[in-house]
């Protein structure tokens, strides 16, 4: 087995708590209603929501996979710190048995915030094809998803 991390920022001109509070706590309503294209929704299968609790994630028309499950590692609202993992799926493929992924949130400049994300593959074998175009395609998307939000949110200054 091997592993094959990344890790990448983007700042935000929205407050940590109430990033956190509609990026990772009302993620599973909020981002089919936003990027609907990019996921049609997200449905509890087992738990309550919180530590534990696996997700399945349907995406939608403009996606080129069909579904994964989630299962959510930590979530500590004080730090703004969210933990979870891909646990099967189709997005996972042949090489890869999970991802885990850590997301942070942490003040940032005059009042926004600072989104830290860590990205883990733990891949089958040693020998994989996960690149760096893959690697920069995948964050490439996961901006574009974060920007539709951060601009939802804009638009609705009076949510969360």
């Amino acid at each position: 087995m091997g592993i094959v991390t990344y890790e990448y920022e983007v700042v935000s001109t929205i407050s940590p708590s109430r990033l956190f509070k509609s990026f990772i706590l009302d993620s599973d309503n909020l981002i089919p209603k936003v990027v609907p294209g990019a996921f049609k929704s997200f449905e509890i299968l087992e738990g309550d929501g919180g530590v534990g609790t696996i997700k399945l994630i349907t995406f939608g028309e403009g996606s080129q996979f069909k579904f994964a499950k989630h299962k959510v590692e930590e979530i500590d609202e004080a730090n703004h710190t969210y933990k979870y993992s891909v646990i099967e799926g189709d997005a996972l493929g042949d090489e890869i048995d999970s991802i885990s992924y850590v997301v942070k949130v942490d003040a940032g400049p005059d009042g926004g915030s600072v989104v830290k994300t860590k990205s883990s593959y733990h891949t089958k074998t040693e020998h994989h094809s996960i690149t760096e175009e893959k690697i920069k395609e995948g964050k490439e998307k996961a901006k574009a998803i974060f920007h539709a939000i951060e601009a939802h949110l804009h638009a609705h200054p009076h949510e969360y």
